[in-house]
């Protein structure tokens, strides 16, 4: 049987996520947990989260999931939601914290200034809302799903791969920057796919029949 654990460090309401997955595979086992053996028995992780990146790697720590969540992102099928992928990576410049280190580069906030759409309306940080996605390469979480399709995103910070190979996705709010990453068995993205309708479904149908 197909066992999902979805990641429960104390940051964000993780039930969305959960009942997004039920919905889709209502014969999985799905799992909110806070357990690093769980995290460890499970054959698939989901990474959510919300939040400050301080706080979200000192709940991680002192939870004992660090340890864990590296290990499912070198092992087994693993998305990564949110600050879930800011998290995955090396360095974040919100309160100047160290990541978990699996994927090298940094995590950078949108400027405070001169933050501006096409039509040079003023853009507000937090990016709260639709957005368009352009798929940078073809990957098997993207099937059926079309290039430029809307997701739901709420952040004001974002990644900066080292590594233009990961790069999976884009989006535009005043300047352009990576929303999804994809390595190995990884694949991570700033969007919140239970919340993203029909096409944040199919991208998680796809993580769940995904076997890299």
């Amino acid at each position: 049987m197909v066992s999902v654990a979805i990641v429960d460090y104390g940051m964000g309401n993780l039930r969305s996520v959960a009942k997004a997955v039920e919905h889709i595979a209502p014969h999985a086992q799905v799992l909110i947990t806070s357990s690093a053996a769980e995290v460890a028995r499970a054959t698939r992780v989901v990474f959510p989260g919300q939040g400050a990146m301080p706080d979200c790697m000192r709940e991680l720590a002192s939870r004992g999931l660090a340890e864990a969540v590296v290990k499912a992102a070198r092992e087994k099928p693993f998305l990564g939601i949110c600050i879930g992928l800011q998290m995955l990576f090396r360095h974040s410049a919100e309160g100047d914290v160290p990541g978990l280190g699996v994927l090298a580069g940094e995590v950078l906030r949108f400027p405070s200034s001169g933050m501006a759409a096409a039509d040079g309306a003023r853009l507000k940080v937090p990016h709260m809302g639709w957005n368009c996605v352009r798929q940078a390469r073809p990957h098997p979480l993207w099937a059926d799903i079309p290039d430029a399709a809307r997701f739901y995103f709420v952040h004001s910070y974002y990644v900066q791969p080292e590594q233009h190979e990961v790069i999976a996705g884009s989006a535009e709010y005043g300047i352009p920057f990576t929303c999804a990453v994809a390595s190995d068995n990884i694949f991570a993205v700033q969007f919140h796919p239970e919340k993203s309708a029909q096409h944040g479904l199919a991208l998680l149908g796809n993580f769940l029949n995904w076997n890299p």
